[in-house]
């Protein structure tokens, strides 16, 4: 098997046409388990943490620009955008160890396709963006458009992510991730809940987004319980629909971690205290209190 290492979106491309086999790693943190483990191995691997452009963090005039392999200790190192973020920087932050994390990516979380991957339920309610490349140029979809199922997406043969965008949070925003697993840490979510609310001046959610992880194929959105939210003060009679609505949305499996049953019950737990935890976020926000750490294990 061959290893690759260019220095550009462009000569990344160019060897990904060459050979059809070949596969693009940001971290290597999951493909090269999968190979000790059996899969068979590519024609060749292509590194992409040599192109300047997939590795940084970047502060715009509208948001962020988040490099796909950009690793995943410089988003929870980052202390502004862990500031306006700190749910998304929650979830990057849970990806395997301290040595992990200097490897990992948001791109390779994501297109890893795991339906249990920490970063992506926190992507997906701040509506990231992926900007996707191939030889026919560039493209860019929502990130929750990218997994089909596990270990699928839509990128085509040749595609790659590049970068995530990221637009700035609204005012009285805030976001949170959490999940649960049997260990305390370093391992693989039985279930993942992230939640983003917005709120007015008296208190009241006028936007919400709430999405599970590990219940399901895919990531999924809870429409009825961000219904349940928008337009109400989050009281207990608003974070029983959420849990109520959380579990329903569910479509999990049994395996070794968890039962369909406890899956269910644990996804509308979690979806409160999500939503509870973004909502102080968002109250902070608003009279500058720092944001707390809400406890993602």
């Amino acid at each position: 098997m061959r290893y690759f290492a260019p220095t550009t979106v462009e000569e990344a491309v160019g060897l990904l046409a060459e050979a059809p086999g070949r596969k693009v790693f940001a971290g290597a943190t999951d493909v090269i388990p999968q190979m000790r483990a059996g899969r068979p191995e590519p024609d060749g691997l292509v590194d992409l943490k040599h192109i300047d452009r997939l590795v940084g963090v970047r502060k715009t005039a509208t948001g962020w620009v988040i490099g796909a392999a950009t690793p995943t200790s410089q988003l929870t190192g980052n202390a502004e955008l862990s500031a306006e973020f700190p749910g998304l920087c929650e979830g990057a932050g849970l990806i395997g160890s301290d040595q992990v994390q200097n490897r990992s990516s948001l791109g390779g979380n994501l297109c890893n396709a795991s339906p249990a991957a920490d970063s992506v339920p926190a992507m997906v309610v701040n509506a990231m963006r992926a900007v996707i490349a191939s030889g026919g140029g560039t493209r860019t979809v929502a990130v929750q458009d990218v997994p089909t199922g596990p270990g699928r997406t839509t990128l085509a043969p040749g595609e790659f992510v590049i970068e995530f965008e990221l637009d700035s949070a609204p005012a009285n925003t805030g976001d949170a991730y959490l999940r649960l697993i049997p260990r305390t840490e370093m391992d693989i979510a039985v279930v993942g809940a992230a939640a983003r609310i917005t709120l007015d001046a008296s208190g009241t959610v006028t936007a919400a987004a709430l999405a599970l992880g590990a219940v399901a194929p895919t990531v999924v959105r809870v429409a009825d319980a961000e219904s349940a939210l928008v337009g109400k003060a989050i009281d207990d009679d608003v974070l029983a629909a959420v849990a109520a609505a959380a579990s329903a949305a569910c479509n999990p499996i049994d395996d070794k971690r968890g039962t369909i049953t406890y899956r269910r019950h644990v996804a509308g737990v979690l979806a409160k205290r999500a939503v509870t935890i973004a909502a102080e976020r968002a109250r902070n926000r608003a009279s500058g209190t720092p944001s707390t750490n809400g406890g993602s294990h």
